[in-house]
């Protein structure tokens, strides 16, 4: 990735820094030189050949980073709303996730960069679980390199144990052609830990400490993964600072203690969460533990491809669950203790914290790398007035107030609309993947698998008959 041949310039706008001090500069400057942050003040000076962008009116902030995102599924955006947890492990896991060809695997990572892009996400981590064949992680990488965001490769494979791909020879010979020395941000290992006593996965962990790559776990999924994968990589000593726990949500205090004296991380993915059922969203939990967050959006087979969607449900199932506790207490919250403000910090130096890179991404300073998002629409009655910054980013601001993104010094969206990109192209592709899943499958198994069956509500008996109306006939009784 290269930066642009001219420096940028942004004026007047509002300035969430996301320093230590969470600066916030009203009508201030971001002047961009290379592939960084030169400047970031009030009346700047900037050079002669500076490309300028008005910022009036808009929140200035650093790029968003995204910890888990598994981009190979978003060829199918959608296709799971009405899935919970068990559909997409037998529909990935047990059955049709074995129809992706590699080009398929190139078709959802080309959308899914894209779609990060677009909506700020500047830094993604490709949380790549579908990487069959060498062939597979090839065209996985050959996507990610052709579109210039932030891309950190989370190697995996569903269909075998990582003891079986993390020691095979196609695995290094893999890792030596295209990360040892390759244009990704950074390389992860991924896979989960069952809490087999045998503990399989040792063998993947002790690859993944040869290579210097970090684990990134499914951790605390209800009824896949448990405290005992927990204890078991702690007792063996593979939790470490690096380590990102995706999800975490159905854990012991002990297992929290572990991850926190470890100095892990956990990757919260609240919309998955919420709808799919790995647990409840744990964030009232880490903040009792200081466990680091950073968030994620899971997979777009179900959810939306932003992390505005993100922070504003991961603040309101924060507040949702310590209402709830303090009612059953037959107490009152009357402070909120997760803000607007912590939940921006997480999708931005969290998220880098999490990925090592907290001293290149993650906040609008001095010699940062510049990955930058202006977020700006004249047009909606939405963008004024600002009155707080942060809690305008969580709950007012969408990915269609995106306006201007830098990655590294490289404009990739400028006046709303994507740079560079040849999106008919990555619309070509992925219609090949779902043609091609629907004929291999067949029509029914398609449209069966998009629609599971409804469970039956039975409907309680009501002991107030007196009532006149007729819920059957919607009307009145005469």
């Amino acid at each position: 990735m290269s930066a642009t041949d001219r420096p940028v310039v942004f004026r007047n706008g509002l300035v969430l820094t996301m320093d230590d001090a969470h600066t916030v500069l009203p009508g201030a400057d971001v002047l961009v030189v290379g592939d960084r942050i030169a400047e970031v003040g009030v009346g700047l000076t900037a050079p002669d050949d500076a490309l300028e962008m008005d910022a009036t009116g808009g929140i200035l902030m650093p790029g968003m980073v995204d910890t888990h995102r598994h981009m190979w599924q978003t060829a199918m955006r959608g296709y799971g709303a009405d899935w919970a947890l068990t559909q997409y492990f037998v529909w990935y896991y047990l059955e049709s996730g074995k129809l992706f060809r590699p080009e398929d695997v190139y078709a959802g990572n080309l959308l899914g960069a894209i779609e990060a892009i677009d909506a700020g996400v500047t830094t993604t981590v490709d949380w790549s679980h579908g990487l069959q064949t060498p062939e597979h992680a090839d065209a996985a990488v050959d996507a990610l390199e052709a579109v210039d965001g932030r891309f950190v490769l989370a190697y995996g494979n569903i269909q075998q144990g990582p003891w079986q791909w993390a020691t095979s020879p196609e695995f290094r010979d893999f890792h030596r052609r295209r990360i040892d020395g390759g244009r990704l941000a950074g390389f992860q290992m991924a896979f989960d830990v069952t809490g087999d006593p045998a503990f399989p996965e040792r063998a993947a962990f002790e690859v993944a400490r040869e290579l210097g790559a970090a684990v990134t776990t499914h951790a605390g999924v209800w009824g896949a993964t448990n405290d005992d994968g927990i204890r078991l990589m702690h007792e063996n000593g593979f939790m470490t600072p690096s380590t990102v726990y995706v999800h975490a949500a159905t854990l012991t205090h002990d297992s929290y203690n572990r991850i926190a004296a470890t100095g892990g991380s956990v990757s919260v993915s609240t919309e998955s969460e919420q709808s799919a059922g790995q647990g409840y969203p744990p964030t009232w939990q880490l903040r009792h533990h200081d466990i680091p967050v950073s968030l994620s959006m899971d997979t777009s087979v179900w959810w939306s491809g932003d992390l505005f969607s993100a922070m504003r449900s991961t603040l309101g199932a924060d507040r949702s669950r310590e209402h709830l506790e303090a009612h059953a207490k037959q107490e009152t919250i009357t402070h909120c203790h997760l803000r607007a403000e912590q939940v921006v910090e997480w999708a931005t130096r969290g998220g880098a914290r999490a990925l090592g890179m907290d001293s290149t991404i993650g906040a609008l300073t001095v010699g940062r790398q510049a990955d930058v998002v202006l977020i700006k629409n004249d047009a909606s009655p939405v963008m004024f007035p600002i009155l707080n910054p942060h809690g305008h980013v969580v709950f007012q601001a969408q990915r269609g107030d995106v306006h201007t993104v830098l990655v590294g010094g490289r404009v990739v969206k400028q006046d709303g609309r994507l740079v560079g990109v040849d999106l008919a192209a990555a619309r070509a592709a992925v219609a090949s993947t779902i043609d091609h899943l629907r004929e291999t499958m067949g029509e029914e198994a398609w449209q069966r698998g998009m629609n599971p069956d409804v469970p039956e509500t039975a409907i309680l008996e009501n002991p107030y008959q007196y009532t006149e109306w007729d819920a059957g006939s919607a009307q009145w009784k005469h």
